[in-house]
């Protein structure tokens, strides 16, 4: 069935460039089965994969997954740990394979917080797939919208106090280029998974126009399928960014 919808994407054109998920819904899959969450997380790096692959496929330009936000450093230790614990996996599982398959990776986030063996794989895989062109893979992990425009603001009034910008020349590229995401155009497509209907303080600068494709699926059993399905709605979609059509 996926190879049909491959199909009917290509035949509709206009794929979106820039397609950011929010990857929920691994505890309530392992609730669901009398499973411990770490099981839900763990089933979780399969979808990773086939969103991957399934963006490949579909000639997406950049995937944006959150993977771990700020305020999920609140959760039980032994949950942090193993989520730490999968994110070297992941890395040391995926990193030749990403690599032969032309996408680069990159983490963005308050990347200092992370375990220093974590943080090591982190770099590792950020340097071995830098020359990737066929896909851009951004992991979100310790990553919180409202820091990262914080964050901004900051850099802005350091540059205003050195003299390199003045307060006139703020506009909104000068924001959007001090972003974690400025090399990438803004998200078009928003995925959620396991049918919550809020952004979770994910890219709030980001999805100003982006469209929203919500779906029950928890995350574990997304699916190449589900990714298609998402864009081929996007496609059906009248973007008008404010304007009235001619």
């Amino acid at each position: 069935m996926s190879d049909s919808l491959l199909e009917s994407i290509r035949l509709q054109g206009g794929v979106p460039a820039h397609v950011a998920i929010i990857m929920d819904g691994n505890g309530r899959w392992a609730r669901e089965r009398d499973l411990p969450r770490s099981y839900g997380h763990q089933a979780g790096m399969h979808a990773v994969r086939e969103v991957v692959e399934g963006a490949l496929a579909a000639g997406v330009e950049v995937l944006t997954l959150f993977a771990f936000s700020q305020e999920n450093w609140q959760r039980p230790p032994e949950e942090i740990d193993a989520l730490m614990a999968l994110l070297e996996e992941y890395i040391a599982r995926e990193m030749e394979e990403l690599g032969t398959q032309g996408v680069s990776v990159r983490f963005l986030g308050d990347l200092d917080r992370l375990a220093p063996t974590a943080r090591a794989a982190v770099d590792r895989i950020t340097a071995a797939t830098a020359g990737g062109e066929n896909l851009a893979l951004n992991i979100c992990i310790s990553y919180g919208a409202r820091a990262e425009i914080t964050r901004a603001a900051r850099l802005l009034a350091e540059d205003v106090a050195a003299g390199r910008i003045t307060p006139a020349g703020i506009d909104e590229d000068a924001i959007s280029s001090r972003l974690f995401t400025a090399p990438w155009p803004d998200p078009d497509l928003l995925i959620r998974t396991s049918g919550e209907l809020r952004v979770s303080n994910f890219l709030l600068w980001q999805l100003a126009y982006a469209e929203f494709h919500v779906t029950p699926v928890f995350w574990p059993d997304f699916t190449r399928r589900h990714l298609f399905e998402a864009i081929l709605d996007f496609q059906k979609r009248d973007r008008r960014f404010g304007r009235i059509p001619v």
